[in-house]
C-alpha cells in the first residue's frame, strides 16, 4: 500500500460515531495529510487477505438478509454493545426501508479494513485507503474521517441494492469482536431523489452553469454529489472532482457556515446561513435557513418565512426553473427552528 502526499480542499460532511446508525451533525474539515498517522491505518480490498475480505462480505450479506426481512431483533443481537443499547435509530431505518429491500439483490463493493490503535477514542481519525497519486486520490482510493472513534478493527462494506423500490446503497460499519464481525453502523441511502439519479443532476447542473444560472448549478451540483456519496464521512476521487466542479460554480453570495449572506426583504435584512436542495416525494424543494433571535411568536415567524421566500425568488428568479417549492426555516441561537413551505407556483 503506497500513500503519497494529498492536499484537498475544505469539504462539508456529516460525522458519525460507528456506534450510531445515522449521521448526526454537519461541520467542515480540511484534509492536509502527508502520511497516515500511526494511530490509524486502512487496507483497501486489494491490500487485505482473502479470508478477511470474504468474512466482511459474508457478514454484510447476512445483515442485508436480516434487513430485507425486517429482522430488527436479529440485527440487534449481532450489534456491538454500544449500538445494541441504543438501537432505536437503526430499528427505524430498517422498518422504513423494508419495502425497498424486500426481494432486492445486494452486491457488495470492494470493502475496506480500518484499524484504530490506542487506549482511548481518537479525537480526529483520518483513514487514507488505497493508492494515492501526486494530485490526490486515485480510482480505487478512499478517505474516511471520524471523530471520537474508539480503538478497534472495523470493516466498511457498501452494497449496491437493486430491485424493490429502486436503486439504493446500504452501507454497513462492522467491528471485529473476537473472531466475529458485529454490526456497528447501518446507513441506507436512495440512489435517486425526485425520480432522478446523480448523472441527471450533474448534467442539469452543467446546463444551468452554461446558462449562467449559478445558483441552480451550485445547488444541483450539491444534489449530485450527495447522491454519489454513500457515506457522508467518506470521500473518493469522484466526490473530490465533483466538489471542485461545484466550487467553481459557487455564486459569490451563496451562504456558507460562518459566512451568512444578506437578503433584503422590505425594510428588513435577513442573514441566510444555508441553502440546499431536499427531495420530498417526487418534488425537489429548496431549503433556506436564516437567523432570528427567537421563534416563539409563530405568527411573526411565519410572516418572516414568507418574506424570505418571496424575496429570495424575486432576487433569483432562476430558482423557479429548478425547484417545486421553497422551505424557509427560521433558526434561533438555541438551534430550534420554525419552517414554512410555499409552492413555487404560489410565489407572486
Amino acid at each position: 500500500m503506497i500513500h503519497k502526499k494529498y492536499s484537498g480542499a475544505v469539504q462539508t460532511f456529516s460525522r458519525s460515531t460507528f456506534g450510531k446508525g445515522l449521521a448526526v451533525s454537519a461541520f467542515l474539515v480540511a484534509f492536509f495529510c502527508s502520511s497516515v498517522a500511526v494511530a490509524q491505518t486502512c487496507l483497501s480490498s486489494a491490500d487485505m487477505d482473502a479470508a478477511t475480505k470474504t468474512a466482511l462480505e459474508n457478514a454484510a450479506h447476512r445483515f442485508f438478509d436480516m434487513a430485507s426481512k425486517g429482522d430488527v431483533f436479529g440485527l440487534k443481537q449481532n450489534a456491538i454493545p454500544s449500538l445494541a443499547s441504543n438501537f432505536t435509530a437503526i430499528e427505524t431505518a430498517v422498518v422504513d426501508n423494508k419495502a425497498a429491500f424486500a426481494g432486492a439483490q445486494a452486491t457488495p463493493r470492494p470493502p475496506f479494513l480500518l484499524k484504530a490503535e490506542g487506549s482511548a477514542p481518537l479525537p480526529h481519525a483520518e483513514f487514507l485507503c488505497g493508492v494515492f497519486g501526486s494530485t490526490g486520490q486515485t480510482r480505487d482510493s478512499a478517505i474516511f474521517v471520524l471523530n471520537g472513534l474508539p480503538p478497534g478493527t472495523y470493516g466498511v462494506v457498501i452494497m449496491d441494492v437493486s430491485g424493490g423500490k429502486g436503486p439504493y446503497t446500504l452501507s454497513f460499519i462492522l467491528q471485529q469482536l473476537g473472531t466475529d464481525w458485529k454490526l456497528g453502523g447501518f446507513y441506507s441511502k436512495a440512489a435517486e431523489v425526485a425520480g432522478h439519479d446523480a448523472p441527471w443532476y450533474l448534467d442539469h447542473a452543467r446546463q444551468y452553469k452554461a446558462k449562467n444560472q449559478l445558483h441552480n448549478a451550485y445547488l444541483y451540483f450539491q444534489q449530485a454529489r450527495s447522491l454519489i456519496s454513500p457515506l457522508d464521512f467518506m470521500t473518493t476521487l469522484q466526490t473530490d472532482k465533483l466538489y471542485d466542479e461545484m466550487q467553481a460554480a459557487k455564486p459569490p453570495d451563496a451562504p456558507a457556515p460562518g459566512t451568512p449572506a444578506d437578503l433584503a426583504a422590505g425594510t428588513k435584512t435577513y442573514k441566510l446561513t444555508a441553502m440546499f436542495p431536499l427531495a420530498v416525494g417526487n418534488d425537489l424543494d429548496l431549503i433556506v435557513k436564516y437567523e432570528v433571535p427567537d421563534i416563539s411568536n409563530s405568527t411573526q415567524t411565519f410572516q418572516d418565512n414568507m418574506a424570505v421566500i418571496k424575496a429570495l425568488v424575486s432576487k433569483y428568479p432562476e430558482l423557479r426553473e429548478a425547484f417545486v417549492g421553497v422551505v424557509a426555516r427560521a433558526v434561533e441561537p438555541s438551534g430550534r427552528d420554525y419552517g414554512s413551505l410555499l409552492a413555487m407556483k404560489d410565489i407572486k
